[in-house]
């Protein structure tokens, strides 16, 4: 759903002014370097400094206060919010962090009142929040009507039923929730995986656990994680399950912000999601869904120390702690803290060490540093606690399989390949995966080109896959064939030093001496620090350029190459 009512306008006009006329212009020139990296931390303390020299600059105000939204700092945000407004500013996101501020001080009054005095976020939002507000006035016959006025919207109505059955819910009237949640009014609700918990919190407190087991199991299926299968656990033990989703009016007004983040986290731009996200945390500490998606925003951000205090936020004891975890250690990874990863992963699989996917994700963190004999502890553990396989996890044994093979383990490989395709008949990743290794070894040609041509079939845009095909025509001596789906693979990733070095092979073989060293330049010219020289040998490229490829398969003992006949 385009949610285009819920855009707010928070581009900063920066080149509004000249910079000379700022009365502190390098503060000002470092916080828009901040801002535009997502720097919350700097862009603070810089538009900080910036607003001693210029207290009333709606812009800096604005920026600075986007600044400590993105640090989870309210109590800074809102008395920078309450400047903007004195300083004649009606903008959204005032807005955004005075309804907060009043939500979670139980100010319902006032957070009406700024609606009425002119603040506004956008229809949905005021029209949720302020409903929320009606709740903790005690008014819920105008709560009530204000839904229904929200739901009346169009491209927006699931939002309103969604929050009137919450609302109901909050009192008391299970009834009345559970048949909005299971749409029996008429209008039906995707629900979030936030949603089916309430819902089946709802079902549960009108002593339907067995209708609550069954939405659990028909919305997720039976692999459950830690938190749902605790859940699921309760309910066929006969527990009555507390309606915690939301406990209070505020939960209800951060359960606003964090539906909207959640609707936005594939419409947006992260820094403009997190500001929701954020805000809901804020409003409600023990929110850990909102936790968990601004970590996740604040990584796409590329701001991992932020998203490691984040995730450090979930307490031990939550069922989602492990989630958190993993979290953590992927945002220490992606931030150069490698050990300090492995180890967050080591001591969850002491403490959580019965959940296969801990053992999982710690064997490819370690497969993705290329720590490939490490790597298999972890992934024999998680596969010998499956108790029974599905098709799900045709992605351990795939992971294992490239383990084995790195660590020259071919025969282990070669089974796990094949188990991964037992579970998941024709996935793509896999048959590319052992078709291209037979190739490399040099064995079972024909069932290896089968396997790549039906990987392009299944992903006729994927680079790697057509540079296999082509590989493979090659390797066949099917040299002319090869050509096309070469120099397509190399229109897919122009810059990957692999592929263009096999184009170089594939010209050299067909007469096209020329353009082949052209490739073989281009080659070396994207060989980095980062590059898997596993895969490819930057000096045999240079070789190539100076004797060419026929020598070089003579120096190396290798096959000449040889065409194909007609008769294959």
């Amino acid at each position: 759903m385009r949610l285009a009512n819920l855009t707010l306008a928070l581009a900063l006009s920066f080149g509004t002014l000249p910079a000379a006329t700022w009365a502190d212009s390098g503060s000002y020139l470092a916080a828009r370097s901040a801002i535009a990296a997502s720097d919350y931390d700097a862009a603070a303390e810089y538009f900080s400094r910036a607003l001693i020299r210029d207290p009333g600059n709606l812009t800096l105000l604005e920026s600075a206060a986007t600044a400590y939204v993105g640090l989870g700092d309210l109590d800074r945000a809102t008395e920078i919010a309450r400047r903007m407004v004195s300083a004649g500013s009606s903008g959204q996101l005032g807005g955004l962090i005075l309804v907060g501020a009043n939500a979670k001080a139980g100010a319902w009054e006032d957070l009406r009142g700024g609606y009425e005095r002119g603040l506004t976020v956008g229809p949905l939002f005021d029209g949720l929040t302020e409903a929320w507000s009606l709740v903790g006035s005690g008014n819920m016959s105008a709560a009530i009507a204000k839904f229904d006025e929200v739901s009346s919207g169009a491209g927006v109505a699931a939002f309103g039923l969604y929050h009137k059955a919450l609302a109901l819910a909050s009192v008391g009237d299970f009834e009345s929730a559970a048949q909005i949640m299971s749409g029996e009014d008429g209008t039906e609700l995707r629900l979030s995986r936030r949603g089916v918990v309430a819902y089946a919190e709802v079902l549960s407190q009108l002593e339907r656990n067995a209708d609550a087991v069954e939405l659990i199991t028909a919305s997720f299926g039976l692999s459950l994680d830690p938190y749902l299968e605790d859940l699921k656990t309760r309910l066929e033990a006969g527990e009555t399950l507390g309606f915690q989703t939301v406990t209070q009016p505020s939960d209800g007004v951060a359960e606003v912000y964090f539906s909207i983040a959640n609707a936005l986290r594939n419409e947006a731009q992260p820094a403009y999601t997190v500001l929701y996200t954020r805000l809901a945390a804020s409003i409600r500490p023990d929110h850990i869904d909102a936790l968990l998606l601004s970590a996740e925003l604040l990584e796409a951000l590329g701001q991992f120390e932020l998203a490691t205090d984040v995730y450090d936020r979930v307490p031990r004891e939550d069922p989602s702690f492990h989630a958190a975890e993993i979290g953590r250690a992927e945002a220490l990874r992606r931030a150069g803290r490698d050990e300090a990863a492995i180890e967050v992963l080591n001591q969850l699989a002491e403490s959580h060490g019965h959940l296969p996917l801990v053992h999982v994700t710690l064997g490819d963190t370690l497969r993705g540093l290329e720590r490939f004999e490490e790597a298999l502890v972890p992934y024999n553990t998680a596969i010998s606690q499956i108790e029974t396989l599905e098709e799900q996890h045709w992605i351990v044994f795939f992971a294992r399989a490239i383990a084995y093979e790195r660590t020259q383990q071919w025969d282990e490989a070669e089974a796990d390949f094949r188990k991964a395709l037992e579970l998941r008949p024709d996935q793509p990743q896999v048959l590319n995966y052992l078709g291209y290794s037979y190739l490399e070894m040099k064995i079972n040609y024909d069932e290896a080109l089968s396997m790549i041509e039906r990987a392009v079939e299944l992903r006729p845009d994927s680079g790697y896959i057509i540079d296999s095909l082509g590989w493979g025509l090659y390797r066949l001596g099917r040299y002319e064939e090869a050509v096309g789906h070469m120099e397509k693979a190399v229109e897919k990733m122009p810059i990957d030093p692999i592929v263009n070095d096999h184009l170089g092979d594939v010209y050299w073989a067909v007469g096209r001496y020329r353009e082949a060293e052209f490739q073989w330049h281009r080659a070396l010219s994207f060989i980095t620090e980062d590059t898997d020289l596993n895969d490819i040998d930057p000096d045999r490229i240079r070789r190539k350029l100076e004797v060419g490829l026929y020598q070089v398969l003579e120096e190396e003992g290798a096959e000449p190459l040889r065409v194909v006949n007609d008769d294959g």
